[in-house]
């Protein structure tokens, strides 16, 4: 699986936290399009219990997700390894690993709202950007790795990552803005705004000049506030765009997604 993956602070966004409200239309509109697929009670098994059968469906089940929690979150090894199983078990013995699992299975019992949520952002995704595949999604334990991993058509949640701004282990490695943003109701446009971004990727972004990052991250952070129907993300880089589409560019979702001429951008301060 091609993976992208991010720290949220590292992208400098801005948001606000809020509740979701979606209209009754648009729940029942949105057909069973995503239903998030419960790895991390197979790893809750294996790791808590050293319970075989569960490690066995990780690895017959969920082989491309099991590898790249190996490979490439937590780095513990190859997945071709001989003894990569052991090592795997013994990296979650640790006694912070082992509460962060427990508050994880706590936490999350029931994510019948993130199911409902999901379904209704994709279903609109899908009206604006038809030829854009919906995703699987699956959750996971990533010992405060990545947030969200994202791969050719699927997403992966940390859950780990979204315990709440006030969860004690956090306050020992984040700092309050990073907190602010590690909790329940960030999953959803998290979700969607690393899958946009993989699939609408900068060329070269590292080498592009700060103010067109942030003018490409606007961009998705847009078209991410339209889907959720609310303004998640709030800053001038945003208000640049929201400008440009609103007086006349004329363009698709597509189209300023797929845009890299930032020259009729006009940020508010500049």
């Amino acid at each position: 699986m091609k993976k992208l993956s991010y720290i949220l602070p590292l992208l400098l966004m801005v948001l606000t936290g809020c509740q979701f409200k979606f209209s009754s239309d648009d729940e029942v509109n949105a057909s069973s399009l995503v239903k998030i697929e419960r790895y991390d009670r197979l790893e809750y098994r294996y790791l808590t219990t050293g319970d075989f059968s569960a490690l066995q469906q990780m690895n017959t089940e969920y082989p491309v997700e099991t590898r790249t929690l190996m490979e490439d979150v937590v780095k513990i090894g190859s997945a071709t390894e001989p003894d990569i199983n052991t090592k795997f078990l013994k990296f979650y013995q640790d006694t912070i690993l082992q509460s962060l699992i427990t508050a994880v299975e706590a936490e999350y019992a029931n994510m019948d709202d993130l199911n409902r949520q999901l379904n209704v952002v994709f279903a609109k995704l899908k009206h604006t950007l038809p030829d854009v595949e919906t995703p699987r999604v699956y959750a996971q334990i990533s010992a405060l790795d990545q947030s969200i991993v994202v791969g050719t058509g699927i997403i992966g949640i940390s859950l780990d990552k979204y315990l709440g701004e006030n969860y004690p282990l956090y306050k020992k490695f984040y700092s309050p803005q990073q907190r602010s943003q590690m909790s329940r109701e960030y999953i959803v446009s998290d979700c969607l705004t690393f899958y946009l971004m993989s699939l609408y990727p900068m060329d070269k972004f590292e080498a592009r000049p700060q103010k067109e990052r942030d003018l490409y991250m606007g961009k998705i952070q847009w078209v991410v506030n339209q889907t959720m129907g609310r303004k998640v993300f709030d800053n001038g880089y945003v208000d640049a765009v929201a400008s440009y589409m609103r007086h006349g560019s004329g363009i698709t979702y597509e189209e300023l997604l797929r845009l890299t001429d930032f020259t009729e951008f006009k940020v508010r301060g500049e």
